[in-house]
């Protein structure tokens, strides 16, 4: 079995590669892993590959906050510097900086 690293990581800003979606990464799974149902509702013609991370957002765009579940492929930097707005981010995270959130007591291990 290859290794492979995730390209982003938990507290990083991110945004949709094709949809208006931004947020901060809570969760990596290191390859597919929600229910084929949500998978098969995708459109074939830009249905991700399985085989590569999917990370949990804590996402917005301009109409609401949601959760969101994300392949690698889809994903790019957000450079705006602006912070995330979603009301749990604060539950999560600490101080954005640099395009990071620091990670609170809550992420860390016991």
């Amino acid at each position: 079995m290859t290794e492979r690293l995730a390209k982003f990581h938990i507290g990083q800003v991110v945004k949709h590669r094709y949809f208006p979606f931004r947020g901060v990464i809570f969760d990596v799974d290191p390859e597919f892993a929600n229910t084929e149902e949500w998978y098969e509702a995708i459109p074939e013609d830009v249905r991700p590959r399985k085989d590569q991370p999917f990370y949990h957002l804590l996402a917005e765009n301009s109409d609401a906050y949601y959760v969101a579940y994300v392949s690698e492929q889809n994903l790019e930097v957000d450079a705006t510097g602006d912070p995330v707005e979603h009301p749990q981010v604060g539950e999560l995270f600490g101080e954005l900086k640099d395009g990071i959130y620091a990670n609170n007591d809550v992420l860390k291990p016991h």
